[in-house]
């Protein structure tokens, strides 16, 4: 059974004891210390020496008749201070045996101290009061404790059966029923857990937000540090806890534990942390499912500065993401870095208004390809983008410049940033690839030879187009005499029923085959 926080009894303050029913039999009225009522009781404790304070621990209600304070406004106001050095949570006086009303020493001093004092009007047996909020504690901690061994045993199954990050942040999230963020010690988000919007509330002034509650536990903000051999990396915070202090930091103890186990067993480093997070945010970017709106929260909270900005969005082929991040870091340009798919990085670069977006891009480029070499190296990119809602958009044009020059053949022949306009009709049909009607006109075109098993005739008809029809390399490049060349290409002409001598046949054709052979990668 999977114990949540909905199972568990809230933690009494002194204002939820005075609702009990038994307490509401002896007729509570408070009578100072009105604005402090929702200190946490720790125990109830009768008591009624003068100097009860040396038996108290902190967080105690304590319960007396005052029998051994009548008559002496010295030991009156030394009770009421012993309690309040002792950080009890309230003391409740019950009337009848010593007092008939509050006295006036007692009530002042508890009000001067902050100290809770209620009176009961009608006599109440003290055991009944014990009874009924020790078993309360007791249930609450046993339920606590539960929790912590239910979460801890669950993280623990997960980070053996090889679970990443985020799989145990949902999980911290479910039982802590709030956001979940994990940062590093600049406060930069690494992970984030819990229902979408809520998680966008938090993170949408996120550095204002963890700065500003960086050192309290106020208002359900309770936070772990992440961290081993005396070294601290991050941390870990529920934001918007709504159970009582204690439990939440048992939880987040016990999410700090899992996360730093996560990382010891190789789920990762706090940099790698990093990486999946921007990962994460630039593939959802580029596959759109997730409005942009939507996703400048995650952005600002994982450090990509997002107001009056231009951003650059670039592809770079076969480029590592750790030597891109290392580039970026030494010409102090600002950005993310994550791997996407089939060798491509995706590197989203956000530039103050007044800088040359273009040349910066360029002298990225550059500088990148000197160090791989001109010809390992491809840096995609779309023109830069004033608003964040365009990014997505430029993202995917820059995939797809990409894309069209994945033949490293021709990398020496590219300017160090390769736009659109610099792949021409290939680059063309790569952007038109998904679109239905250019889907259908490259089955048209090619029907004839894309139903044909027996002979190897659509790679002789891509080499010939892609060499601009010259037969003599076409037959080179293919191992065959000219004569066994002739009879393919006839054989090509007959089945598509075009002739490849005329030049808007043969372009048709061509076009064609790029668009098949995008729709393929």
């Amino acid at each position: 059974m999977t114990i949540t926080l909905d199972s568990l009894e809230p933690a009494l303050s002194v204002r939820q004891v005075l609702t009990l029913e038994r307490v509401l039999a002896g007729e509570p009225e408070v009578v100072a210390g009105a604005s402090h009522l929702d200190r946490l009781v720790r125990w109830v404790h009768v008591a009624e020496a003068a100097d009860v304070g040396v038996m108290l621990t902190g967080g105690e209600m304590v319960l007396t008749t005052g029998v051994l304070l009548a008559g002496d406004e010295d030991k009156q106001a030394e009770y009421v201070r012993s309690l309040h050095r002792a950080e009890a949570a309230a003391v409740v006086l019950g009337l009848g045996r010593a007092f008939p009303a509050a006295p006036d020493v007692m009530r002042r001093a508890a009000e001067r101290c902050g100290l809770p004092m209620v009176v009961l009007h009608r006599p109440f047996p003290f055991a009944e009061l014990t009874e009924e909020v020790q078993s309360r504690l007791v249930r609450r901690k046993f339920a606590a404790v539960s929790l912590s061994e239910a979460v801890r045993t669950e993280l623990t199954a997960l980070i053996t059966a090889g679970a990443p990050l985020q799989r145990l942040l949902d999980e911290v999230a479910r039982h802590s029923a709030c956001p979940v963020v994990v940062t590093n010690l600049a406060h930069r988000v690494l992970g984030t857990a819990g229902e979408r919007p809520a998680v966008d509330d938090v993170l949408r002034d996120w550095e204002r937000i963890a700065r500003q509650a960086g050192g309290t536990e106020g208002d359900g903000w309770i936070r772990a540090e992440l961290g081993g051999r005396g070294e601290r990396w991050g941390r870990i915070v529920l934001c918007g806890y709504r159970g009582d202090t204690a439990t939440g930091r048992l939880l987040a103890d016990r999410a700090a534990e899992a996360l730093v186990l996560h990382r010891m067993l190789g789920g990762g480093t706090a940099c790698s942390w990093e990486e999946q997070s921007a990962q994460s945010l630039l593939t959802d970017l580029v596959s759109g499912v997730v409005p942009a709106r939507q996703l400048l929260p995650r952005a600002r909270a994982a450090g990509l500065p997002v107001n009056r900005r231009t951003f650059v969005p670039l592809v770079v082929r076969d480029g590592d993401p750790a030597r891109l991040e290392r580039l970026l870091r030494l010409l102090g340009l600002p950005g993310l870095v994550a791997e996407l798919a089939d060798g491509a990085t995706a590197v989203l670069l956000s530039l103050p208004r007044d800088q040359d977006a273009g040349a910066l891009a360029a002298h990225f480029a550059t500088r990148l390809r000197t160090e791989t070499g001109p010809d390992h190296t491809v840096v995609a990119a779309a023109e830069p983008r004033a608003a964040w809602d365009d990014v997505p958009t430029g993202l995917r044009e820059a995939q797809h410049v990409a894309d069209a020059v994945a033949d490293s053949s021709a990398v020496l022949h590219l300017p160090p940033v390769v736009r659109l306009k610099d792949v021409h009709l290939r680059g063309l049909v790569r952007l038109l690839r998904d679109d239905p009607h250019v889907q259908s006109f490259a089955e048209r075109e090619l029907d004839g030879l894309l139903r044909e098993t027996d002979e190897d005739l659509l790679p002789v008809l891509r080499t010939y187009l892609a060499t601009g029809r010259n037969k003599s390399r076409t037959a080179q490049l293919h191992h065959v005499s000219r004569p066994a060349l002739y009879r393919r290409l006839e054989s090509i002409q007959v089945r598509l029923g075009v002739d490849l001598d005329d030049f808007e046949q043969a372009a048709s054709v061509h076009i064609a085959l790029l668009a098949h052979d995008a729709q393929q990668q």
